[in-house]
C-alpha cells in the first residue's frame, strides 16, 4: 500500500493546473516534446521543463530522446487510469449549469476519442456492446476475457491475435481484457491488449482519424461501414 506521503506526491503533480493539462493532453497515447506541452499548457518553456521533470522523477511520465528531440508520454497504463478517474470524478462533482453550452469540441470528445491506448467515447461503448452482444466479449465491472468465438473473429477483421497472445503473456485459451469506466459516457469501454489492438486496427485501417489539437477522433465513412457491417455496432 502507498504511504501517504506518496499519496500526496502523486495527487499534487495531477492537481497543479499546467501539468494536469500537460497529462491530459498525453491521454491520446502520443509522445509529445517539452515545446508542445508548453503551448498547451499555457507556460514557458522553461517553466513547461521545470513541471516535467518533477513528473518524470516521480514516476508519472516517461521520456524517450529521438536525435536532438526528448518525447514524454504517460509513463504507464496506470498513470492514464488515473487519469481517466479523475477526469469521471470531477464530472461527476461539476455542479450543473441550468444553460450548459456544449461546443463542438466537446462534442467530438463525447463521441470518439483516445483513451491513452484504447478508444473512448460513444465509439468505445458501442464496440464494447456490439462485442458482447455478439458473445464475442464477456465484461463485469472488476474484468473481461474476449471468448474463443471472439478470437476467431477478431482474427477474420484483420487483428493479430498472435501478437496480443504475446503481448499479455497468454498463450492460448481467453485472452483478457479489461473493463474502463468511460467519464462520459459513464459505462464501461474496452481496454487492456484487445482495446488497445482495436484502436491501432482503427487508425491503421482510416476507420478513424485524430482531430488537431484534441485527443478527439473522428469516425471516417469507411469506419462507419465497417464498425456497422463488421463489428455490429449501432450508431444512433
Amino acid at each position: 500500500m502507498a504511504s501517504t506521503a506518496a499519496f500526496a506526491e502523486v495527487a499534487a503533480m495531477a492537481g497543479d493546473p499546467a501539468r494536469a493539462a500537460m497529462l491530459h493532453a498525453l491521454m491520446d497515447g502520443r509522445a509529445l516534446t517539452a515545446s508542445e506541452l508548453a503551448r498547451i499548457a499555457g507556460v514557458a518553456p522553461q517553466t513547461a521543463s521545470g513541471h516535467l521533470a518533477r513528473m518524470t522523477e516521480t514516476g508519472l511520465l516517461a521520456v524517450a530522446k529521438q536525435g536532438r528531440h526528448r518525447y514524454h508520454r504517460l509513463a504507464s497504463t496506470g498513470v492514464a487510469r488515473m487519469i481517466e478517474g479523475i477526469m469521471r470524478v470531477a464530472s461527476e462533482l461539476q455542479p450543473p449549469r441550468k444553460h450548459l453550452s456544449v461546443g463542438p469540441r466537446d462534442t467530438a470528445l463525447r463521441d470518439a476519442r483516445t483513451c491513452y491506448d484504447h478508444l473512448a467515447g460513444r465509439l468505445g461503448v458501442s464496440l464494447s456492446d456490439a462485442l458482447t452482444a455478439a458473445g464475442y466479449a464477456e465484461l463485469s465491472a472488476e474484468s473481461g476475457v474476449i471468448t474463443a468465438r471472439g478470437l476467431a473473429f477478431l482474427e477474420r477483421v484483420g487483428i493479430d491475435v498472435s501478437a496480443m497472445r504475446e503481448r499479455s503473456g497468454m498463450k492460448s485459451g481467453r485472452l483478457l481484457c479489461r473493463p474502463c469506466l468511460d467519464w462520459s459516457e459513464r459505462r464501461t469501454h474496452l481496454a487492456g491488449v484487445v482495446g488497445a489492438a482495436l484502436c491501432a486496427h482503427s487508425f491503421a485501417e482510416g476507420f478513424v482519424r485524430r482531430i488537431e489539437g484534441t485527443r478527439a477522433v473522428q469516425i471516417t465513412p469507411k469506419g462507419q461501414r465497417a464498425y456497422r457491417e463488421k463489428f455490429g455496432v449501432r450508431f444512433e
